[in-house]
């Protein structure tokens, strides 16, 4: 009598059956759960980008404010704001203020990444630049902290 052989692939292959509506949701339930772990790695690569570069906007801020200053001998009070980045402010005279202003031609103050205004504060010595971070609230952990950033005269 020969010997048979099986297999569990020649069972497969022969099989007609299919697959169970068990076989089916746990398939399904594995997708989802990697699923799941991949999407949270990657909304968590998102926002730590975001805040990358919200602290690439506040250098770059704190870089035309110290030009501001070089220029002025001051930095621009908070009254002023950074719109003095942009037209030559009033009040505390700055005689060779950059004609054209700070920023490229027709430029505005650039937001954070999630839109919002970034807050800026300065006696004219020393200044501050804050991002309320994602959730746009002051305070918050982890992606909603806020961002800050500080000078002062000693920093030109």
């Amino acid at each position: 009598m020969p010997k048979q052989r099986f297999s569990i692939f020649s069972t497969i292959i022969t099989s007609s059956r299919g697959l169970s509506l068990i076989e089916i949701l746990i398939a399904l339930t594995l997708m989802g759960v990697a699923a799941t772990f991949i999407a949270g790695r990657v909304l968590d690569n998102l926002a730590e980008g975001e805040v990358k570069a919200t602290k690439i906007q506040m250098a770059n801020l704190s870089n035309l404010l110290k030009e501001f200053n070089r220029h002025c001998g001051f930095y621009p009070t908070t009254e002023q704001g950074l719109e003095a980045l942009i037209t030559k402010p009033e009040g505390r005279e700055c005689k060779r203020y950059r004609s054209g202003g700070y920023l490229e031609d027709g430029a505005d103050i650039p937001q954070d990444p999630w839109e919002n205004d970034f807050q800026y504060t300065s006696d004219g010595r020393t200044f501050n630049i804050i991002s309320l971070g994602r959730d746009g609230i002051e305070g918050g952990e982890e992606f909603d902290a806020d961002i800050s950033l500080k000078a002062n005269r000693a920093e030109k």
